[in-house]
């Protein structure tokens, strides 16, 4: 049994400050907080913030809470307040093809040890948002549903996810046949459905079996043919036969519960 400090233990009743209070105490001010957005995606990038914040500017920032419980307006309201009160911060944005060519836990680890080294500010700990990451250079803890019961981690969560929704829009511009603008890449219904229609767009990951299996339904081809995804998407990277469209393969996509490696529908993704 090792002995327990009071004043070095979080209390229940702490707060989302109540870690980085802790740690401030323990002399390993400043903390970092680190967490990702879009690993449950079969679309768009995966982008991972790391946040240092002061322990006594979080109670000055309004809204602060995992991104997934809040509306997109008050994510944006807390970035701005995360931004202007926060020591430091960076983002790393990975491409679906870095995720296609090395997979996406792999890209998950690598872009939380880019994103905390990219901080100019010099953290005496840092916390994760699930599972450890080694290799950091200082202490650090894993924390279940860390952007739930940690200020740092809560505030990686809304740059990541605000950042990440603000591109995916972009490439609703882009791509404007998937609805990305809704759906933010995710496995949903509609997205289903748009990917058995039009195939994949270039933004599409295709080490997501929905994604393979929608471009081979739009567009055949020998599965001992070496797989070149120009081919599969076709000159115009989008559109599929029609004929092939009106012969139901949204609904077998559908019903057949074909879904992605990672988490289904925006609600679930992080």
């Amino acid at each position: 049994m090792y002995p327990r400090y009071p004043a070095y233990t979080p209390r229940r009743d702490g707060g989302l400050a109540a870690y980085e209070s802790v740690l401030a105490r323990a002399g390993f001010a400043p903390v970092a907080g680190i967490d990702e957005a879009g690993r449950g995606a079969c679309a768009g990038p995966l982008v991972v913030a790391a946040v240092v914040l002061d322990p006594a500017s979080i109670r000055r920032i309004p809204g602060l809470a995992d991104s997934k419980l809040l509306t997109p307006q008050a994510r944006e309201e807390a970035y701005d307040q995360v931004l202007r009160r926060a020591i430091d911060w960076h983002v790393v944005v990975i491409g679906a093809d870095q995720i296609d060519a090395v997979g996406l836990h792999v890209c998950n680890i690598a872009g939380m040890r880019r994103a905390f080294a990219g901080l100019r500010a010099v953290p005496g700990y840092v916390l994760t948002d699930g599972f450890p990451v080694r290799g950091l250079g200082v202490p650090g803890l894993a924390v279940w549903k860390g952007d739930r019961v940690t200020a740092s981690v809560a505030a990686a969560s809304i740059v990541a996810k605000v950042s990440r929704d603000r591109m995916m829009r972009d490439l609703h511009e882009r791509y404007p046949l998937y609805g990305f603008d809704r759906h933010k890449g995710y496995v949903t219904d509609d997205h289903v459905r748009a990917l058995a229609e039009h195939g994949p767009s270039p933004a599409h990951r295709y080490s997501f079996v929905n994604v393979t299996r929608a471009a081979d339904l739009v567009n055949p081809v020998d599965p001992m043919a070496p797989a070149d995804p120009a081919e599969l998407l076709g000159s115009a990277g989008l559109a599929g036969p029609a004929d092939l469209a009106d012969a139901g393969l949204a609904e077998v996509l559908v019903t057949s519960g074909i879904g992605s490696a990672g988490a289904s529908g925006e609600e679930r993704g992080e």
